[in-house]
């Protein structure tokens, strides 16, 4: 009598929680999207993917600008040399946060932002390459912009969507 029970509730939980691959849609018809509340998330290590993806460009844009502004060229050696100190950063902002919401910016994007920052500025004095206070606050600026503002932004566009 028991076992029927059982197996009518475990059919309803099956029914009830469709699964996150690709192509999976709800019983609103919308499929899931990164920016999206409760259970129409992306796969967890896809939007990590995304937001991985998404910090390292906005650190390369900020590198590349930097460069282009003083006349160091824009070489692939002189490129890694200006970003790499940023990029430890950010990965150490991202093992920080163990990646638990990568898209929020509260507290993953500002923890992000301030280890790439941080981090950045002290390796980059410890191998030589300098910090001004003016550079200092002009990498907190862009990076902050970049690094949050693609947060913002995509929380904005899933509201509307």
């Amino acid at each position: 009598m028991r076992a029927p029970a059982m197996r009518k509730c475990a059919a309803r939980r099956r029914r009830a929680m469709p699964s996150l691959g690709t192509g999976a849609r709800f019983a609103t018809g919308i499929a899931p999207g990164p920016w999206s509340g409760g259970g129409t998330r992306l796969p967890r290590m896809r939007s990590v993917r995304v937001a991985v993806v998404l910090d390292v460009l906005c650190v390369l844009i900020f590198v590349i600008i930097g460069r282009d502004s003083h006349d160091k060229g824009e070489s692939l050696a002189g490129i890694a040399s200006t970003s790499w100190p940023f990029l430890c950063g950010l990965a150490a902002g991202w093992a920080v946060t163990r990646a638990r919401k990568p898209l929020a910016l509260r507290p993953t994007g500002i923890i992000v932002w301030l280890c790439t920052v941080a981090l950045g500025m002290v390796l980059r004095v410890v191998s030589g390459q300098g910090t001004a206070i003016a550079f200092i606050v002009v990498a907190l600026a862009f990076l902050g912009l970049f690094l949050l503002g693609w947060r913002v932004l995509g929380r904005l566009v899933a509201r509307r969507s």
